[in-house]
């Protein structure tokens, strides 16, 4: 099974490839996304890294507050999406 992981407080400057990059000095990564703002294109700095479970809780351990790119990262086991309230 393959686990969703939370990356949060990225630098904008960050690339899926850095990412992954980090990552994979803990496991194998299934695939990496980082979140850019609809309107505008930009990274709003955060976003998700699939990995196998065992590979993923050590990712998650080792990479909680560590200094990426001047800032400490936020890294959680993400959590299922709520569901959005309807606009109508």
């Amino acid at each position: 099974m393959s686990k969703s992981i939370y990356v949060g407080n990225l630098p904008w400057s960050a690339t899926e490839e850095e990412v992954q990059n980090l990552f994979a000095e803990h496991g194998n990564v299934i695939s990496v996304k980082l979140v850019s703002d609809r309107d505008t294109g930009r990274a709003r700095g955060f976003g998700f890294v699939e990995m196998e479970d065992a590979e993923a809780d050590s990712a998650i351990e080792a990479l909680d507050n560590f200094s990426f790119g001047g800032r400490a990262l936020r890294v959680n086991e993400a959590k299922p999406r709520a569901p959005r309230p309807s606009r109508y």
